[in-house]
């Protein structure tokens, strides 16, 4: 039902010769050389070949363009995409062949863009399933299919269907997804689900998973590098969720001053966990620096350091004595078992150093035995004044996970931390405006000049200008200053200027001319009337959205089937608002639409956010061909000549403005 699972060829033997992955991947490269020059031709093939994985170890520039040579004689020649997948499958070809032409060497050069053959980590999946069989042993729904056996490829088979995932984010955060939305029958038919991946695929996004280049289809294919991988996320973000100052106060004892707890607030999960463990450990006395969850962990040393601080009554010198990592790593184990921490890895794990899953038993110690008491009143204080209001941190959670969503190559942890020194909020800027940025005036982190994170900044504000946003008296300097304030300000307009330029390219709606908010407005309205309802909203601050009736006749109106109205309530109770906002926020994910708003922001009819989920809905609707509105319409699948719209389509993904947005926000 929702967008965009796979790019569609017209050659049935080229599609077959690679996967969806594989094509979104090209198709994206290609869309993104057209975009630049509004054409590709022969010679601008070369210089994008070269900087794929499998051909930039194998061939030279000029060697690409020799072999493209041999079948191109006019080196300005237009290509389309499928001219552009069979020049990749030639150079594939002959990859193989210099390499040897052994079945090894064409395996390696599959391997490095295809999901066929990626290996999996037996560990890994048998972790998860242990994770799996406890965690969701009561489910009334999963539980008849458990336990899942380690040894088999149930788990894939379980995860077609996409309940799994969905039980799963509701695991790692409660709540994320109304389970009345989940299609939950014994057998579902393909429609169903499809929209459980899309629910799933769009709440992993809201809860900060990185699903880029995954879809609908390669869920309901069950890829099993795809799917471990987005399990393993969503295991990691509940192992890591008190990791943060709001949740575990106590964790300031890891630092010396005031600034230092700055710095703990901008860290990630992550590295919060490496500077907990190295805190006790030099408590312990072991002397080496623990920098990451593999190599440094192999000999189990300083596992033993760690539980021999926090659990003496259950440690002793022995695991410290002996010299055999591998009886060490078995002795750390049952050591950790008597604080009752789940099993995620085995002594060979340890040994190997499998970066996952020493992650997840290292969380396990921190959620079981963290070792850190309330000592210092004072240092708690301040760092409850540092962690940010609930509205404040409810925008600086929309954003993060907008910017995120987008697919840039810097991933943000907080943003009032990490837009400081300008590079971020460069790279939004020239995904939501192509083009826009001058990268040879912009410098890259780490920054160590004070002076260059302003220069970056104050393109950031030019740039804005350039853009028609309201930025009087700002400076780049408040940026790097990290005003708060300035900061929302500008990142909703940058949300809103996506948004809106969405909408303006569907030219078969808007004629490619500017959509103003009354546009917005208007069409919902006018969706909902068509539709034979009554409600009306009068502006996107009325009051009489917060029962939640009017989006769950505008999501009915684009959809018919997609509302369940036997699970709405009259929205008169603040209980019976916060039922329908909740369900209204996962029947729109359920449609395809990536949205990272709460429901307080529709029991509080926030303007902003009312704005953007209306938008949101409003580009689905628009997008979606006429002919899949029944309940037999197989999956949307884009053609290769829809590349542009298909891209845009995708971006409506990534609209999705919760809009927590600040009242510091501009209006315009």
């Amino acid at each position: 039902m929702s967008s965009f699972v796979g790019v569609l060829v017209s050659d049935q033997w080229l599609q077959s010769q690679f996967t969806q992955v594989e094509l979104r991947t090209l198709k994206s490269k290609y869309v993104s050389a057209r975009t630049q020059s509004a054409r590709v031709t022969v010679e601008d093939l070369p210089s994008i070949f070269k900087k794929l994985k499998p051909f930039n170890e194998v061939f030279g520039e000029d060697e690409i363009k020799g072999i493209l040579a041999e079948s191109y004689q006019n080196m300005d020649e237009d290509i389309d995409f499928e001219s552009f997948l069979r020049a990749h499958l030639n150079l594939q070809g002959r990859a193989a062949a210099k390499d040897g032409g052994s079945k090894s060497s064409s395996s390696f050069l599959k391997a490095a863009t295809t999901t066929v053959h990626h290996a999996i980590n037996e560990s890994e999946k048998a972790s998860y399933v242990a994770h799996i069989n406890g965690y969701l042993a009561e489910d009334k729904f999963i539980s008849q299919f458990l336990p899942i056996d380690p040894s088999t490829d149930a788990i894939f088979d379980l995860a077609k269907d996409g309940v799994l995932l969905c039980k799963l984010i509701n695991v790692a955060v409660p709540g994320t997804i109304d389970e009345r939305a989940i299609n939950t029958k014994r057998v579902l038919n393909p429609w169903e689900r499809n929209e459980n991946h899309t629910l799933g695929l769009n709440s992993a996004k809201a809860i900060g998973c990185t699903v880029v280049n995954i879809g609908t289809q390669d869920l309901v294919e069950a890829r099993p590098h795809l799917v471990l991988g987005l399990i393993s996320q969503i295991i990691k973000i509940q192992l890591l969720a008190d990791l943060n100052l709001k949740k575990t106060p106590q964790l300031v004892e890891l630092v010396e001053d005031d600034k230092d707890v700055e710095e703990l607030i901008s860290l990630s999960p992550e590295k919060v966990l490496l500077k907990w463990m190295n805190f006790h450990l030099k408590k312990a006395g072991y002397e080496k620096q623990v920098t990451n969850f593999s190599s440094d962990l192999k000999d189990g040393e300083a596992y033993a350091y760690l539980l021999n601080a926090l659990a003496p009554e259950h440690s002793g010198p022995s695991a410290l004595v002996t010299s055999d990592p591998t009886e060490r790593a078995n002795m750390v184990l049952e050591q950790a078992e008597k604080l009752d921490c789940k099993r995620y890895l085995t002594p060979k794990d340890i040994v190997e150093g499998s970066p996952n899953l020493n992650l997840a038993f290292v969380a396990q110690i921190f959620q079981h035995r963290n070792g850190l008491t309330v000592a210092d009143s004072k240092k708690i204080t301040f760092a409850e004044m540092m962690t940010d209001d609930v509205q404040t941190s409810r925008e600086e959670r929309c954003f993060r996970l907008w910017i995120n969503s987008l697919g840039i190559a810097t991933f943000v942890n907080n943003v009032f931390e990490d837009v400081r020194n300008g590079w971020v909020l460069l790279e939004v800027l020239d995904k939501v405006s192509p083009g826009s940025v001058n990268w040879k005036q912009a410098t890259k982190p780490p920054i160590k000049m004070p002076f260059r994170k302003v220069e970056n900044c104050n393109q950031v504000i030019k740039i804005g200008k350039d853009l028609n946003f309201s930025l009087v008296n700002v400076a780049g300097n408040d940026f790097v200053q990290g005003n708060k304030k300035l900061l929302l300000a500008f990142l909703w307009q940058l949300m809103r200027f996506n948004m809106l330029q969405l909408l303006k390219n569907l030219r078969s709606h808007s004629q490619g001319k500017e959509i103003t908010d009354a546009d917005i407005l208007n069409w919902a309205n006018s969706k909902v009337k068509r539709a034979g309802r009554t409600s009306q909203m009068e502006s996107f601050k009325d009051k009489n959205l917060s029962c939640g009736i009017f989006f769950l006749e505008l999501l009915s109106a684009v959809e018919p089937r997609v509302v369940n109205w036997s699970l709405v309530t009259k929205g008169e109770t603040d209980e019976d608002k916060r039922l329908n906002a909740t369900y209204i926020i996962s029947v729109a994910r359920k449609l395809g639409c990536s949205i990272f708003l709460l429901p307080e922001d529709i029991m509080e009819v926030n303007q902003k956010m009312i704005l953007t989920l209306t938008a949101s809905i409003m580009y689905w609707s628009l997008k979606r061909p006429e002919e899949n509105t029944t309940p037999e319409a197989p999956p949307v699948v884009a053609s290769v000549g829809d590349a542009n719209e298909t891209d845009e389509a995708n971006e409506l993904s990534n609209l999705t403005i919760d809009d927590a947005a600040s009242e510091a926000a501009s209006e315009g």
